[in-house]
């Protein structure tokens, strides 16, 4: 029948029936998880699709296999030294189900990958479906066009349609794909959890706040990011986008949007190069608010309860910096910190700012540096994300602090609980660990993906033989994922007070563009 999982005489896997045409997944693992990857859920955004809202898959005749991850977007990272394929041709995903009937309607949980917008993969290995389809959900991933491919703003393009965020367009795409196809994997297009890290997380908060997404997904997790704010403040404006592009085609010798459309990729994707030194919320092409897909800044759409009202997951690490330290304030010196400080926060707030992140030594002042870094570019906005959310929604709200440290994983950087959601416990490269895990972290990794997957099922992270996690409120109380997992006030409420302080209106201060 249509959309049944059926097998097939040619391969050990199954076959499913999409309206594009029928898929073959991989062999079942000796789980039972079948994976189908590399499935189209667009068409290729390639020479006149080039900045268009992404359309609809060709169809195909026959079986196409469905065995190995499609291609990246192309990265916008100097010197990216990531492995895998990338192409523009880019917008596939990946279904990883233990499904044996496609009435099952299992939870489905799409997980959004992060690289600031500018790389990344659905192909990491540490974010393998596997292992977290096995505890009875159905996974997905994808990729999504990043850096100039993905969020070009440009009058000329305004003529055409709205412009700026074709990237955040991707993920609505993969999203209606998985309303209309998952329920053939086994998978309940009603019960749709939206997930993702870092940039991944970001896109998670903006499409909560987007009137497109209303339907598209039920619950939401964010891991390290919330609204797309950071150190330069909120995500860029209309006009801010736009000038940006303008710039970029003036840097082309004035080229036309149909000039760069008939430009190879690889081209064009070298004129547009992003570093670490450059912020990625105000520095390069990223989501803005194109009066679209976001209407507003993220954080006062939910200050004002236009967001999605549906049940949050979110919360942070606690050495969220250690990546961004090129990004962070002078601090070569106490007296550069201090000065840099007093520039950024004013005179008469220095006095709070130095009880919080303190510079009486060289040596503090560094470890202020990087505990700053990480709030302004992660933290601080999760802990927004889940006050707003519980003030003005009253759906329910659970927030973490990750900070859990072991031979494997030696600091709680940014990244390091991912291989931790996905059971894969991967090797934590981003902190120059090799070392393999152990039982204490195979164990907080099963803890862990017992929380998302009971959240994803019914909005509660809570189950048997799990440590009490209780709902977010005024208390500021999170779940402590660490060495002990425990409910606790938040330990950085105070610094993330000082932060939030600054917000006017949900929206961090436009001064802080010109910040040092």
């Amino acid at each position: 029948m249509h959309g049944a999982i059926i097998p097939t005489s040619a391969q050990p896997g199954r076959t499913i029936r999409t309206p594009a045409g029928q898929v073959r997944g991989e062999p079942r693992d000796t789980s039972g998880v079948l994976a189908f990857k590399g499935i189209p859920y667009a068409a290729p955004p390639v020479g006149s699709l080039r900045w268009h809202a992404p359309r609809p898959p060709t169809p195909w005749i026959g079986v196409r296999d469905a065995l190995a991850f499609g291609p990246a977007s192309l990265s916008s990272l100097e010197n990216d030294p990531r492995p895998g394929p990338r192409a523009e041709d880019c917008l596939t995903l990946n279904v990883w189900t233990a499904a044996k009937e496609a009435d099952e309607k299992r939870p489905v949980m799409v997980w959004i990958h992060g690289g600031g917008f500018q790389f990344g993969s659905s192909a990491n290995p540490a974010t393998d479906g596997s292992l977290l389809a096995a505890k009875g959900v159905v996974v997905v991933s994808f990729n999504y066009r990043l850096g100039i491919f993905g969020f070009l703003a440009h009058p000329d393009l305004d003529a055409e349609a709205p412009s700026g965020n074709y990237g955040l367009q991707d993920q609505l795409a993969a999203l209606r794909w998985v309303q209309s196809n998952i329920a053939a994997f086994g998978g309940d297009p009603d019960n749709v959890t939206l997930f993702g890290e870092s940039a991944g997380a970001m896109a998670v908060g903006i499409l909560m706040a987007s009137p497109l997404a209303r339907g598209l997904f039920h619950k939401a997790i964010g891991e390290s990011g919330a609204f797309w704010d950071g150190r330069r403040g909120s995500l860029q404006s209309f006009d801010e986008a736009r000038a940006r592009g303008l710039a970029f085609t003036r840097r082309q010798d004035n080229a036309s949007i149909a000039a760069l459309r008939a430009m190879p990729a690889e081209q064009l994707n070298a004129a547009a190069p992003w570093s670490f030194e450059r912020d990625h919320v105000t520095q390069a092409f990223s989501p803005s608010i194109d009066r679209h897909v976001v209407p507003d800044v993220p954080a006062r759409r939910h200050l004002r309860g236009e967001q999605m009202h549906i049940p949050l997951l979110a919360g942070w690490n606690s050495a969220e910096g250690f990546p961004f330290m090129s990004q962070s304030l002078p601090h070569q010196s106490a007296q550069a910190f201090r000065a840099a400080a007093k520039d950024m926060f004013g005179k008469e707030r220095l006095s709070d700012f130095e009880r919080l992140y303190p510079s009486d030594t060289d040596a503090r002042a560094k470890a202020s540096a990087a505990a700053l870094t990480g709030d302004m570019v992660v933290g601080e906005q999760c802990w927004q994300w889940l006050r707003l959310h519980q003030v003005s929604s009253h759906a329910p709200v659970y927030g973490y602090h990750f900070n859990y440290t072991s031979p494997y994983t030696p600091i709680a950087s940014h990244v390091t609980e991912i291989p931790f959601v996905f059971g894969t416990l991967a090797p934590q490269r981003v902190i120059g660990s090799t070392t393999p895990p152990a039982q204490a972290d195979r164990a907080l990794s099963q803890t862990m993906m017992d929380y998302w997957v009971n959240f994803a099922t019914r909005g509660d992270p809570n189950g048997p033989g799990l440590p009490p996690w209780p709902a977010y409120d005024e208390s500021d109380v999170v779940q402590i994922l660490g060495n002990t997992i425990e409910a606790r006030r938040n330990p950085y409420a105070d610094r993330f007070g000082f932060l939030g302080s600054f917000r006017k209106g949900g929206v961090l201060p436009i001064r802080w563009r010109g910040a040092s």
